[in-house]
């Protein structure tokens, strides 16, 4: 009976405590009333790097118990993480979230990030405010080409194609929305096009064998090379423009992440996004410590 009566009180005082805990939550110290969040990202450079300034700016100004998944892999992979709510929050692309996730046209900007919100609303996801990049595809040529013919946009390059040499990643030789969509819209005619693995480009234009190269808008590389980003003037290609996405139930649970997340709209740029990126993939410094330093030198962390 003595047994009996002790295993009761033990299963109560467990039970009471897992009821007190629940209740309470957990805050960044470890005080009641912070609750959690889990936040993912996808597995390069520049989404870890974003995922970590939300999760900085979390724990900077909230109550909030932050636990970071990084690296979970591609995009199709993080999104159905947060479908499942095995991830609250990540960063994600209004280019990727339409015509990805939902097989839906893109426009401009404005437009994608309209229709993302849309489709995403529907299903319960939140986008937030855009961060200020848009890591789109571009064409790249070096410095002293963009003096030299005094280029600035894809139709100024399109007046001298004929006398350049186009070095470009193997599938954008032949996609739709690669070099025959280019070709088409801007009347694009270069005197040889050379498909090449994505390290090679670089070093071949580098070298002179190439005058022209497709990049994405916030490759490190770009600043590795010191290239020059032409205007898509017509805006062929899809806009990728990045920013938080939350489950909506997480928003009702804590409101004050939208204003904290928002904190961020417009605040990087796609030659400041260059640096980041170019300080881990080409300075071996940790992603961690860069989003860090990041937040510190625009005044939303303190250090």
């Amino acid at each position: 009976m003595k047994i009996k009566k002790i295993m009761i009180y033990t299963l109560f005082t467990a039970l009471l405590g897992t009821i007190l805990a629940g209740c309470g939550g957990n805050s960044k110290d470890g005080a009641a009333g912070g609750g959690s969040i889990t936040i993912g990202s996808k597995n390069f450079t520049e989404n870890v790097l974003l995922a970590h300034m939300m999760a900085d700016l979390i724990e900077d100004q909230t109550d909030i118990s932050v636990k970071r998944q990084m690296n979970l892999g591609g995009s199709n992979v993080a999104w159905t993480a947060l479908e499942n709510n095995e991830i609250q929050l990540f960063p994600d692309y209004t280019g990727t979230i339409v015509a990805n996730y939902y097989q839906e046209k893109t426009g401009t900007s404005e437009e994608s990030l309209a229709k993302a919100r849309e489709l995403a609303g529907a299903d319960g996801l939140i986008f937030l405010e855009p961060f200020g990049i848009n890591n789109t595809y571009t064409l790249a040529v070096t410095r002293a080409t963009a003096e030299k013919y005094s280029l600035k946009t894809f139709s100024d390059l399109a007046k001298v194609s004929a006398d350049m040499v186009l070095g470009v990643e193997f599938e954008f030789l032949d996609r739709e929305d690669g070099y025959p969509g280019i070709k088409k819209l801007y009347g694009m005619n270069f005197k040889e096009s050379k498909g090449m693995d994505h390290g090679i480009m670089y070093r071949a234009i580098d070298d002179g064998e190439t005058d022209v190269t497709n990049a994405y808008a916030t490759d490190a590389q770009i600043k590795v090379h010191d290239l020059v980003i032409l205007e898509d003037d017509k805006e062929f290609f899809p806009p990728y423009d990045a920013g938080p996405v939350i489950r909506q139930e997480t928003l009702d649970q804590h409101p004050e992440l939208k204003e904290v997340l928002n904190q961020m709209g417009g605040v990087i740029t796609e030659t400041e996004m260059q640096d980041l990126n170019a300080k881990v993939d080409v300075d071996a410094l940790k992603e961690e410590d860069v989003a860090r330093d990041f937040l510190i030198s625009k005044g939303l962390i303190k250090d």
